[in-house]
């Protein structure tokens, strides 16, 4: 089985899935001999199989997690790719009789913090290091170049740290992996991350459905919009993909009337893995407002809804239902030119600067809560590269860190601020402009109100404060001077109602 013989390998992989085959095969192009394990031996085959034929690299594959565990060099690395939750403790039971003190688990999937810590705690009781490392980029990222995002042990960081260096997306500041901080902090930033992930999807998805369904923009023109947007300050993966996919033709279905798009027979359903949803429950327990990430949770919550939709669309016409959208048509060009360039354009990089705040103050509260320390600059940093949601205002991000390692939120950044104030009008056209034809836009209308909210200095929670000593006696406080309040409201207004009796 094995690939490569020789001296003992510098690092070991067990799972191999497509991420993990992929992040084995880096890690030996990278010069790194390299141990593999699967309990499904014809994944470590194939992997093995893989590696010769990818130029004979330095790989090699075991059956059985002693041999395996036996063939890595001390100290020891074992990095594990497997489903979260039981599937990780069962590898690590399976593999911990024959590691010894100072050998070093990281388990690279998308876990739960607190899975980790509690892992952590088991290992050093054994004497072993641990690093929970979120890995972002999928199986191309995997194979090129990720993000990493490893947190945990810092001995163990160290022993990898070389490794790690060389294996992850390389950007012009640095490789994209730092030690993220202690405990659960590397699962816990990749959780924000992939609900970041989520708004910054649930954006696009909404400027398509405005720019296809209201702008009557064909797919050919949408690849070219994205391919624009692509070149200016919304560059990012995401576009670029987007732009990518409006462009691939269906080759199950032809037609004589036409091209066929594969997009349009995709079903407008989402499914999820979990990490948006962790992400919109830390951000209530730690009372951090993140309505954009929320948003795009509720998007996919109710795409999921697909035949009770289709039912509520007969139903609501039936009813007598009639929106006439506000219809830009392909002869109008200024106009076409304004909604692009004006409002979508610049409501997506406005919508998304608020999505960004929103995840970076929820990894902060948690670093606080913690104690972890985490740099967010640093964080934004690594993101440039490799991962999903690498963007060009990553860099803008790290800056604003770097002015202000204190900095409340990415909203009152001078750069921050002042891009949003040049984009407020035609981003709330976008939104009327997609209320008004019957386009829901979630997000994007979450980080307007969100916008809105943080930057008013009075809101109407006196009110909310004033409705919950009403009803429940919770007290209030008032501008004027300090300590809690309570007032009879009900009795004072029984006393107000006699009088207006009375008179």
């Amino acid at each position: 089985m094995e690939a490569a013989a020789g001296c003992a390998s510098r690092i070991g992989l067990a799972g191999l899935g497509v991420m993990g085959q992929n992040l084995a095969l880096n890690i030996a192009e990278k010069g790194f001999p390299i141990s593999v394990y699967n309990r499904t031996t014809s994944k470590t085959d194939e992997t093995v199989r893989r590696a010769q034929e990818e130029g004979g690299l330095p790989l090699t594959g075991h059956t059985t997690p002693k041999d395996f565990v036996l063939s890595i060099k001390r100290p020891r690395a074992i990095v594990m790719l497997v489903k979260a939750g039981a599937p990780v403790d069962s590898l690590i039971a399976s593999l911990v009789p024959f590691l010894e003190p100072g050998d070093a688990i990281i388990d690279g999937g998308n876990e739960w913090y607190e899975n980790t810590e509690r892992r952590l705690d088991d290992a050093a009781s054994k004497g072993l290091f641990y690093l929970g490392m979120g890995i972002s980029g999928g199986e191309d990222g995997a194979r090129k170049g990720p993000s990493l995002m490893p947190g945990g042990h810092k001995e163990a960081y160290q022993i990898v740290r070389p490794i790690l260096t060389k294996i992850a997306a390389q950007v012009d500041d640095g490789p994209c992996v730092t030690y993220v901080g202690p405990g659960g902090a590397g699962n816990f930033v990749k959780m924000v991350h992939n609900g970041i992930e989520y708004g910054d999807m649930q954006l696009i998805s909404e400027a398509y459905d405005i720019l296809k369904n209201v702008a009557d923009f064909s797919n050919y023109e949408l690849t070219q919009i994205f391919r624009q947007y692509n070149d200016s300050e919304l560059e990012s993966f995401l576009i670029e993909i987007t732009a990518d996919i409006f462009r691939v033709q269906d080759d199950l279905n032809s037609s004589t009337c036409g091209k066929q798009y594969l997009i349009d027979q995709i079903l407008d359903k989402t499914g999820m893995k979990g990490t948006g949803k962790w992400t919109v429950q830390q951000a209530a327990e730690l009372a951090i407002a993140a309505p954009t990430i929320a948003a795009s949770l509720d998007s996919r919550y109710i795409s999921g809804l697909k035949d009770e939709r289709v039912v509520a669309e007969s139903v609501l016409e039936q009813a007598g239902l009639q929106i006439d959208p506000f219809r830009f048509r392909n002869s109008e060009k200024e106009p076409l030119q304004q909604l692009i360039n004006r409002f979508v354009h610049k409501a997506l990089y406005a919508s998304k600067i608020c999505s960004y705040a929103q995840g970076m103050n929820l990894i902060r509260a948690k670093s606080n809560e913690k104690g972890w320390n985490l740099n967010l600059g640093e964080l934004a940093r690594i993101w440039k590269g490799g991962c999903i949601i690498r963007a060009r205002f990553l860099d803008q991000i790290k800056k604003a860190y770097k002015r202000n390692p204190n900095l409340a939120n990415l909203i009152v950044d001078k750069e921050f601020s002042r891009e949003l104030v040049e984009r407020e009008i035609p981003w709330r056209k976008a939104v009327k402009l997609a209320v008004r034809s019957g386009i829901s836009v979630p997000g994007m209308s979450a980080s307007l109100a969100y916008f809105d909210a943080y930057r008013r200095s009075r809101l109407p929670a006196n009110l909310v404060q004033a409705q919950r000593d009403y009803f429940g006696a919770h007290t209030y406080e008032r501008v004027d001077r300090p300590g809690s309040f309570h007032t009879e409201w009900a009795r004072i207004a029984r006393e107000l109602k006699s009088g207006d009796v009375h008179n």
